[in-house]
């Protein structure tokens, strides 16, 4: 089972030459989950060889230039498709005024059904296999983290224990698979903690861009395996960072070592570095958390199932 992530675009403020703006796309199963879409996000998934048609939803944090101004694209992109099922669409209240207004104006020719769902805080979307949550962040406008969790998977089914146990072989392993007690050839009651092994944990995604600091993120990245989070200033500009509501590596660096988190993938660099001086960035926050990576456009990450 993949569970895939892709960066799309890791500037911020504006895109520069080999840094579009600000975007990330998991893929889990086949479908997309797109998280923000700055300019230049089109172009990413293009060179990516990344379908459109397969995003099931996008995710926008806030509504900043810099993480919007790729959607219009998206969504009349996404028309020549031929697609049939709905795209849901997430975030700040004013997110579907401005799908509305563009639509409107730019008199977008739309085949598909578009479904905007506004944010405010905890879990925003549940089925059987994954849950998503939006978290309140500290910026100019109303902002919000996101994280993907996958559930707890069963626990490994032994058949050599069911037989030990007396178990025949048959409809009775798939009941105990499914969680159900069930009896033995000899009359016994076998439980399925007596034939399978622990709940194995599934995979988790965090989001985190464009906010002040503040210690209550780290509790909502927990146990992350992978952690998109901005870095946008190195740490002798704190006090501009916090003036400008945003963070620098090193506050990105101690979040992921309070989370917990496995992997911390530095994004949304200011314009104002270059591509070697980003190095200064990933060595502040590799000081703090070795397992940091300062994250390019178009790199992928593989997350593998826990075992």
């Amino acid at each position: 089972m993949n569970f895939e992530v892709f960066s799309l675009g890791t500037s911020g403020m504006m895109p520069l030459p080999g840094r579009f703006l600000t975007s990330v796309l998991l893929r889990r199963e086949g479908d997309c989950f797109l998280f923000d879409a700055g300019e230049g996000t089109q172009v990413s998934l293009k060179m990516l060889n990344l379908k459109w048609k397969k995003i099931h939803s996008v995710f926008i944090s806030h509504m900043h230039a810099d993480h919007v101004t790729g959607l219009p694209g998206i969504l009349m992109l996404s028309s020549q498709v031929d697609r049939t099922e709905p795209l849901y669409i997430y975030g700040p209240a004013r997110l579907g005024e401005y799908i509305e207004e563009s639509r409107k104006i730019l008199d977008m020719y739309i085949n598909y059904e578009i479904i905007f769902r506004e944010v405010s805080c905890g879990v925003i979307f549940e089925n059987d296999e994954y849950i998503i949550r939006a978290f309140p962040l500290r910026h100019t406008k109303p902002c919000f983290a996101y994280s993907f969790e996958e559930k707890e998977r069963k626990g490994e089914f032994f058949p050599d224990r069911a037989r030990e146990l007396n178990v025949p072989v048959g409809p009775l392993w798939g009941k105990l698979q499914k969680g159900e007690s069930v009896l033995s050839s000899d009359g016994k009651t076998v439980k399925p903690s007596d034939v399978m092994g622990e709940a194995r944990k599934g995979r988790k995604f965090s989001y985190v861009t464009d906010t002040q600091y503040f210690p209550e993120i780290s509790s909502f990245v927990r146990d992350s395996d992978i952690l998109f989070c901005e870095a946008m200033f190195e740490h002798s500009l704190e006090a501009h960072a916090r003036e400008k509501k945003h963070m620098t590596s090193t506050q990105a660096a101690n979040i992921a070592r309070d989370a917990n988190v496995s992997t911390l993938c530095l994004q949304h660099y200011s314009p104002r570095y270059s591509t070697s001086e980003l190095k200064i960035i990933e060595e502040e926050a590799k000081n703090v958390f070795p397992h940091t990576v300062l994250t390019r456009d178009r790199m992928r990450f593989d997350i593998p199932l826990k075992e």
